[in-house]
């Protein structure tokens, strides 16, 4: 698929159906916000508009003034979320996500934990210190890069995520990619890999390589739960740590990150 292909694409994901160039058209009262109208539709909502009438039944679509913004805007869409079953099956609150709206570096992994699910902050458990040991290996601090993951509230007994729980919350990780930017962003485990990649493969086959991902490098990786049970994996997670300096060109150190037992 061509870069622009990909590009509406993702667009079309997240619900954007369209844009008109018109600086005049956009500049019109009360229908700025709303992308794709004709000049036509345009002057009879402005008509309607000053008689009283509703403009247009449509949400309109903020327009954020910087990654910040724009991430705020994602959160406060999802609010107390109700979408899917999980929120009947004992989460406390939405994970969301944390770090640097213009971080160069992000992590997607799989669902928050137990003390995530406590926190309301992806990575602060046992698996979540192992990361920062991996971030901060990598001459980063958390602060520096992005951090999130697939799901937004913690399974039951943390198993596995569902298809329909992805399917719901997927949109959300693909707005907060969006905003972010990042140049490279590092997937933490089978399922991070998968949601993004769309496919079925073992994370044995992923890691490894470098993906084009919407105008990123994707390079899927262990998760650090996954290190916690089998160190001896450490070293291939590594690995493809350097490899996401080298793509950054970022000086590579020469110690991988101790795992805590």
């Amino acid at each position: 698929m061509n870069p622009l292909a990909e590009h509406l694409k993702f667009y079309q994901e997240l619900g954007v159906t369209g844009i008109n160039r018109d600086r005049k058209w956009r500049a019109r009262p009360g229908v700025a916000s709303v992308p794709g109208a004709s000049p036509e539709r345009a002057d009879e909502q402005a008509r309607r508009g000053v008689q009283g009438a509703p403009v247009d039944e449509r949400i309109p679509i903020p327009i954020a003034r910087s990654p910040a913004e724009a991430l705020a805007a994602i959160r406060d869409d999802i609010g107390e979320c109700t979408r899917c079953k999980l929120h009947t099956l004992g989460r406390t609150q939405i994970v969301f996500g944390v770090g640097n709206p213009n971080a160069d570096l992000m992590f997607v992994g799989e669902a928050p934990g137990a003390d995530e699910d406590i926190q309301g902050v992806p990575f602060v458990g046992r698996a979540g210190q192992l990361l920062t040991k991996m971030i901060e290996a990598m001459g980063f601090s958390r602060d520096e890069v992005y951090i999130a993951n697939v799901l937004k509230c913690r399974p039951p007994g943390n198993r596995n995520p569902e298809p329909d729980e992805i399917a719901t919350c997927e949109p959300f990780l693909f707005r907060q990619l969006a905003s972010v930017e990042p140049k490279v962003v590092i997937a933490l485990g089978a399922f991070a890999a998968r949601t993004l990649l769309k496919t079925d493969a073992p994370i044995s086959r992923l890691r490894g390589r470098v993906f084009d991902y919407r105008g990123a490098k994707l390079i899927p990786t262990f998760h650090p739960s996954f290190l916690l049970r089998s160190p001896g994996y450490k070293r291939e997670a590594w690995d493809d740590l350097k490899t996401a300096l080298s793509v950054l060109g970022r000086p590579i150190p020469g110690a991988p990150p101790a795992t805590s037992e």
